[in-house]
């Protein structure tokens, strides 16, 4: 018996010992092939983010499919569209971009901006959205000339490691020196950590949870890290409540819920609710009575308000059989009809999956409180969807919620990511300051390159600033020996 402990025991270090030496081995060869990319032209590095963003493109639907079934989160066709947004959409987006050289020039105040990149970016990416993520922050890091690790999630690590492969390989074929992308296939906390402080590595991307957000801001290093989002979505009285319903369905059950931008609770005006309610129901929303909801609460956190991990990206047939009950196979996303906001609640929190808090309030103010209650739930900082076409509402929200996404008659999950509004395409959303993160972008290319600036002198200096100062007289011989003697006497009266 002692022996296959110690032999356990003995497996598990041995893992983390190679997990930590590949941190470090690939930390190397990343500041290798950076120092060479470093130099690139605009037109090499284009090329090389061209050949890998056609390669990941190219294998979406296969990467999308491996994701599904490594995690066993989200629906594989969804996932080919997140990758097919990760990879073409991002690169779209950032293309025209310049990174390289004189990027921006003032001539009215004779400064031109230098791009500069950053160096080695460690990349921390979920379960939840594996392969997409690792593909957009391949772009936007070799496309801001910097090399980039990426560290999975342990449960994502085959079809992570096989898209860094993908996209690694196409950028070699294209001129990228070997090394400028790669990925972490032994996974561990301590290799992960090492990863994050190696001396080489000079910036974070994180994304995922709220614990490995923190440790990634705890690196002492530049990090952008992201964490949950709770979004609520409000409906008012002016809006086109069938766009609506079908928006707010589909988005809850795109991906059974896996990106953190999708709606988590629906926040209806009074006079509306009840159609609203039927037109929902219309397009697959069950709503579950009590004892159901009693159920879910049970089953999608624990006594601390942690997720149930099992429950994330399930399908509601899925949920209801875990819960003890049975839903129709028509049904897509299921809905609780709730009152509260907060720990007496546990439906008011973020859910990675196909469950969707119903609320009702009385005019739009009421319902920009109610908003600003689930948003300070656990979603600060994060995203916002309304649903109206009273201009005046709209710019209230926009104007009085603390998220810096607010998204107005769209999906909550492709609309915050930007696939159907004009934000910047990304799959990582910062939730500024509010929130913990160091910027309220969506993080992209801008943000992992720094600019120096050549200014040339535009004012001439104060007169006053080029005549020699009046420079106070030191002290005198006979100063610093009265000093120095009354110093001397003191020592002696200790001493004595």
């Amino acid at each position: 018996m002692e022996e296959r402990v110690v032999s356990k025991m003995a497996t598990h270090l041995d893992s983390d010992l190679l997990s930590i030496q590949e941190a470090r081995t690939l930390a190397v060869a990343a500041h290798e092939a950076q120092r060479i990319w470093a130099k690139a032209s605009q037109a090499d590095v284009d090329r090389v983010c061209q050949a890998m963003a056609d390669a990941a493109y190219g294998a979406s639907e296969r990467l999308g499919r491996m994701a599904a079934e490594e995690t066993g989160y989200g629906v594989p066709a969804h996932k080919k569209l997140k990758n097919e947004f990760g990879s073409k959409t991002v690169w779209e987006s950032i293309r025209d971009i310049p990174t390289v050289g004189v990027v921006r020039h003032d001539p009215s105040h004779r400064v031109y901006d230098i791009a500069w990149p950053m160096g080695v970016v460690a990349a921390l990416s979920p379960s939840t959205n594996p392969t997409s993520t690792v593909m957009y922050k391949t772009l936007i890091a070799v496309k801001a000339r910097d090399a980039i690790i990426h560290a999975p999630h342990p449960s994502a690590v085959k079809c992570c490691s096989e898209t860094s492969r993908l996209m690694a390989q196409a950028a070699e074929a294209a001129g990228a020196p070997r090394g400028l992308v790669s990925c972490m296939t032994q996974i561990s906390l301590p290799g992960t950590q090492e990863l994050m402080k190696h001396k080489y590595v000079a910036l974070i991307l994180a994304t995922g949870g709220s614990e490995m957000v923190r440790v990634a801001h705890s690196m002492g290093k530049p990090a952008y890290g992201v964490g949950p989002g709770n979004v609520p979505v409000y409906v008012d009285r002016s809006a086109d409540i069938e766009k609506a319903a079908r928006y707010i369905v589909s988005s809850k059950a795109f991906d059974f819920s896996t990106i953190c931008a999708t709606e988590q609770a629906v926040v209806a005006d009074r006079p509306i609710a009840a159609r609203l309610a039927e037109l929902m129901a219309a397009q697959g929303a069950y709503f579950v009575d009590e004892s159901q909801a009693n159920a879910l609460r049970g089953l999608l956190f624990r006594p601390d308000g942690a997720i149930n991990a099992a429950t994330v990206g399930k399908s509601p047939q899925y949920l209801a059989a875990m819960a003890g009950f049975h839903v129709p196979e028509s049904a897509r996303i299921l809905v609780a009809r709730l009152g509260r906001v907060g720990r007496d609640e546990p439906l008011s929190r973020e859910k990675l999956t196909t469950v969707l808090g119903f609320y009702e309030a009385d005019d739009w103010e009421a319902g920009c409180e109610r908003c600003i209650e689930l948003i300070n739930f656990g979603g600060r900082g994060h995203s916002l969807i309304i649903h109206a076409t009273d201009e005046k509402i709209i710019m209230a929200f926009g104007l009085e919620k603390p998220v810096f996404r607010i998204g107005v008659n769209t999906m909550g999950t492709l609309g915050a990511i930007g696939l159907t509004t004009g934000v910047m395409p990304s799959m990582t959303l910062g939730a500024g300051g509010i929130g913990g993160s160091i910027t309220g972008d969506n993080i992209t290319v801008y943000h992992l390159f720094n600019a120096k600036r050549l200014a040339y002198e535009t004012t001439p200096p104060p007169e006053s600033a080029l005549r020699p100062g009046t420079t106070l007289a030191g002290p005198s011989p006979q100063d610093i020996e009265a000093v120095v003697r009354q110093v001397v006497e003191e020592i002696v009266k200790r001493k004595a």
